[in-house]
């Protein structure tokens, strides 16, 4: 993986590139990173470096511990389940109150992100599955008339797409869960928000079966 810096937006690239790595898998959980080798990677000064690592530190997909330095970040079988215990609730909801203000323009935007998301399952392009199902949830929570569920779930976005790479690692996964996006979209576009809730949930829950599926391989090999 090509980890090299422009020379302009230098902040904003580090983060980017590093982000996309460990959510690839570049960087393992609980490897330490070496400041030195991310420099040379990159082509940025140590300084760059830091302040990117800090930044994904506050985003908890790096833990930089004193006297050791910064490692990728472990998330436990615990936690994962507990964070989907919150998009279930989190999405659930959005996807509720979405279906009373959904228009035309909405559903467009969410058709062209389903046909990117099934683009990349064909193409077995990871990061574009992350991305566009990022803008199919983008939609939803920008339209739902509800700020602070987007800005609870943006709290967590970092460890959300980290655990949808994760399960999304699994055989199938992929390919179920566009149809679980689809779900989602036709109950929206029906205007039918609790039939929307139930299949936000559903698909939250699915994923959380796939993870959990993802952790007790890990755990075994």
């Amino acid at each position: 993986m090509d980890l090299k810096i422009q020379t302009q937006n230098v902040h904003a690239q580090t983060i980017e590139k590093l982000r996309e790595a460990i959510l690839a898998g570049v960087f393992k959980p609980g490897e330490k990173l070496v400041e030195a080798d991310l420099c040379e990677r990159l082509g940025i000064s140590r300084s760059s470096v830091r302040e990117a690592l800090r930044h994904l530190a506050a985003e908890k997909l790096v833990n930089i511990v004193p006297n050791r330095g910064p490692f990728i970040a472990h998330i436990s079988l615990e936690e994962a389940q507990q964070i989907y215990h919150v998009r279930a609730m989190l999405e659930g909801e959005a996807c509720y109150l979405f279906a009373a203000h959904v228009d035309d323009a909405a559903l467009a935007e969410m058709r062209a992100a389903l046909a990117d998301f099934e683009r990349a399952v064909k193409k077995g392009d990871a990061m574009a599955r992350l991305a566009s199902t990022a803008r199919f949830y983008q939609v939803i929570l920008a339209g739902c008339g509800n700020k602070v569920i987007a800005e609870m779930l943006a709290g967590l976005i970092a460890r959300v797409n980290f655990l949808r790479a994760r399960s999304m690692s699994q055989p199938g996964r992929s390919r179920h869960s566009l149809a679980e996006l689809q779900q989602i979209y036709g109950a929206l576009e029906a205007r039918d928000a609790r039939s929307a809730r139930a299949a936000a949930v559903n698909h939250v829950l699915k994923a959380s079966e796939a993870a959990r599926d993802a952790f007790e391989e890990s755990q075994a090999a």
